[in-house]
């Protein structure tokens, strides 16, 4: 149903922000989802802060947090270990809020690359790696994925030799996938934290790999 929503110079009736990127007129979806959040608000349900509380800690998500679990996967065998055997509880001890989805972490091996897509439509493990890229949410990578990975992978500069088998991994509504890297070479003596510095969100969807500095 249309809902009419009057100017209040970027604020809403409830005092609640629209999103500082909203540029023209808002979609059905938006003014629906407006809607409901107000009505929520007026009924007592939920507040507006906590709303804005809610939105700002999904916008601090970041791939800080799944680069805190690998570099400790890295330096820690028993941990390596316990993240592989149950990623979720593993990702729990590390603070990691990943509610009540289940996390399997893959690990890539001299002789196996992992990579993850979702065929569907975009799901992805957001508490980890902050929001998802758009080339992820693409129809091109969801169905290219699944059938060339290796061209796609080229395509991100990234050269498997060929004796390196490739996993690809779709991602379901409750599941959520993670690579771990392979630790590279090199990298011998340093923290945690400076390892990792060194991994971004593509080596943790598996489309790039931990690169050394310079």
């Amino acid at each position: 149903m249309p809902h009419d929503h009057p100017d209040h110079g970027g604020i809403s009736p409830s005092g609640h922000p629209y999103r500082p990127d909203q540029d023209g007129p808002l979609t059905e979806a938006q003014a629906l989802e407006i809607a409901v959040r107000e009505l929520l608000i007026e009924k007592g349900i939920v507040t507006a802060g906590e709303i804005a509380a809610a939105i700002a800690r999904m916008d601090a998500r970041s791939p800080a947090v799944g680069a805190r679990i690998v570099a400790r996967a890295w330096t820690d065998p028993a941990f390596k270990a316990r993240l592989l055997a149950d990623g979720s509880a593993a990702a729990r001890e590390m603070g990691a809020d990943i509610d009540a989805l289940k996390l399997v972490v893959v690990e890539n091996t001299p002789d196996t690359h992992n990579a993850i897509v979702c065929t569907l439509c975009s799901c992805y493990p957001r508490t980890l790696l902050g929001l998802p890229p758009d080339w992820y949410k693409s129809r091109e990578y969801r169905s290219r994925m699944v059938r060339e990975p290796r061209r796609v992978l080229a395509e991100f500069g990234l050269h498997l030799p060929p004796n390196v088998r490739v996993r690809v991994h779709d991602s379901t509504a409750d599941m959520r996938y993670i690579v771990l890297p392979a630790r590279p070479a090199g990298t011998e003596g340093w923290s945690e934290e400076q390892l990792a510095a060194i991994v971004t969100r593509d080596c943790m969807i598996g489309v790039a790999v931990p690169r050394l500095p310079g």
